[in-house]
Formats: C-alpha cells, structure tokens, sequence
C-alpha cells in the first residue's frame, strides 16, 4: 500500500488530488490542513475509508512531525501555502512563515524514507514574464512579490535537497486552475457567482491581462500521472491551459454562458501582483495528460452546471 501525504489537502486543488487517490484502494491518503482557507467540506466521501484528515500546521514543526514519523510515508504533496492575490498581499509576513513549512517537510522527508516529494510551486515564480510561452528552463524567475519569493526559494530548496541528500522531487509550477470546488475569492468562480446572480463584474484597469485557465480534472491527471507513471522525476513541470483569455473576455463569455444582466465595471489597477501577461510552455504537461485539454466555455458550463453557488 502507497502510504501518501498532502499538506494543505482540504484546499481547492489538494482536495480534489485526494478525491482522485483515494479511488485506488491501494493508497492509503493522510490530508493535513490548519483549515485557515481550506474547507472540510472539500474533503473526500467518507464512502472512502483509506483516507483521514488530521489538523495541524506545516510551519509548526512538532505538529507536522508527529504525523510524519508516525506514518512513514511513500510520497508527499506538499501544497500547503497561504493563497490569493488580495490575501498574500495584506499578509506578506504570513506569506514568508511558509518558508519554514517547506523546510520542515523536507527535513522530515528526508529523514523518514520518503520516495519523493510533489511541490506545488506557481506561474508567480516567473514574475513579468520575458519570454512567450513561459518555458520551464529558459524562462529567468523574476519574481518580486513574497508569494513568489517563497515558492521560488521553495524549488531552491528540493533542488538543493536532491543534490545534498537525494531526495526526488518533481515541482508543479501552477497555473489558474478553476473548477467546482473553487474559493469565491479567485476570478474564475468570482465572475460566475456575479454573473450568476446579475452583479456587477470587476475588473481591474482595462481588463486585457491574459491569464490562460485550467480545468481541474486537467491538473489532476497531469499530477496524478507524473505519480503513477512516475514522469518527470526531479523536474519542474507547468501545469495550466496554454489558450490566453483577457480578463475583459473571460468576464463577457461568462455573462453569455450564463445570460447574465451583469454589468463589467472597471477599477482602477492594482499597485502590484497582477501580471500583464501569462502563456505557459505546457509540452511536458501534454506529454503526462495524454489528451487535449477542456476548452475554456465547456470549463465554465461545467462549473455552472455543478450548482456550487
């Protein structure tokens, strides 16, 4: 039996790794969460009866290493991170605590036998990007913000533990991932709800940022495949849609796939955090999946048709 840990597994796209897992009676799955913005509502079917959830916090050391020494774990998914622009903007303090998270995971892992570790790392690493698509080795990292400071000092880190002490790895870097299951605060399941009720839709300045967006069922089997297939090993992979959509687009194919009244109203830009631009180079990522990914309407259709409003 597969013995597999995911931090921050009642959050948005942990929880859903763990719905997937689960399936197979031969992974026996431990979701660690502080539950700050995840949910227990998340978590799997309790249909299921080789999972369990423990509350704790990675950057508390005696509570994660309490559950890692006492299981022995094969794999560990380490997605616990504090998330959303607004959030990680008022708490930069916050933000940079997660940095002790990825050391004592890795200090652990290295100390129990883990097999490998799965890090979610973020498009934020790139920062402004300089290069189209973001390539995962030619692409510089110049990130600014503490949100990508630290996932970037976090693939600094497998990377280093790898090389001192052998420990495999494979770095997600994430892209925006939208599904069902999503926070209210992310745009994607922000427009729907807005949409769906005939409020006003915000945008930031003139709205023609792209961002390329990705349907959950397409980041979890790129990452479930890279476990069972065991691709990419000690390796950085994209995971998002390589399709750019404005904002300003994004908010009126919304309005039209739910017939909404909705108004798009515009605010002024943000000072900081929201990139003009994001195309990812997903070659690797096409390679795991082994299928084309969902467009980007039959995406939303799927949200909507969910009723998770």
């Amino acid at each position: 039996m597969n013995k597999i840990l995911i931090t921050g597994g009642a959050g948005f796209i942990p929880s859903c790794l763990a719905e997937r897992l689960v399936i197979d009676p031969n992974n026996y799955v431990v979701i660690f969460d502080n539950l700050i913005t995840g949910s227990k509502e998340k978590l799997p079917s309790n249909h299921f009866k080789n999972w369990r959830f423990i509350k704790g916090d990675v950057n508390n050391y005696n509570d994660i290493s309490s559950v890692m020494l006492s299981h022995s774990f094969d794999y560990v998914f380490h997605y616990a991170a504090l998330v959303g622009v607004q959030r990680t903007l008022t708490h930069p303090v916050m933000v940079l605590d997660d940095i002790q998270g990825i050391k004592n995971v890795l200090d652990l892992c290295k100390n129990t036998g883990v097999k490998r570790i799965f890090f979610s790392s973020s498009s934020e690493v790139y920062g402004e990007p300089v290069e189209f698509p973001q390539n995962e080795d030619t692409t510089p990292l110049n990130s600014k913000l503490p949100y990508a400071i630290v996932k970037n000092v976090g693939e600094a880190f497998l990377k280093s533990y790898k090389k001192e002490f052998g420990l495999d790895y494979t770095i997600f870097r994430f892209f925006n991932t939208y599904g069902p299951k999503q926070s209210t605060d992310f745009v994607m399941s922000k427009f729907i709800r807005a949409a769906l009720k005939n409020k006003e839709i915000t945008a930031y300045g003139d709205g023609k940022q792209t961002r390329t967006f990705c349907y959950i069922d397409d980041n979890i089997d790129t990452t479930y495949n890279a476990l069972t297939k065991n691709m990419f090993l000690n390796d950085v992979v994209n995971v998002g849609n390589d399709k750019e959509t404005t904002i300003i687009d994004l908010a009126k194919m919304i309005i039209k796939l739910t017939k909404s009244k909705s108004k798009i109203v515009h605010l002024p830009p943000l000072k900081e955090g929201d990139m003009t631009r994001r195309k990812p180079d997903i070659a690797k990522m096409k390679e795991l999946l082994g299928r084309p990914l969902l467009p980007i309407e039959a995406g939303i259709k799927k949200v909507i048709d969910s009723g998770n409003f």
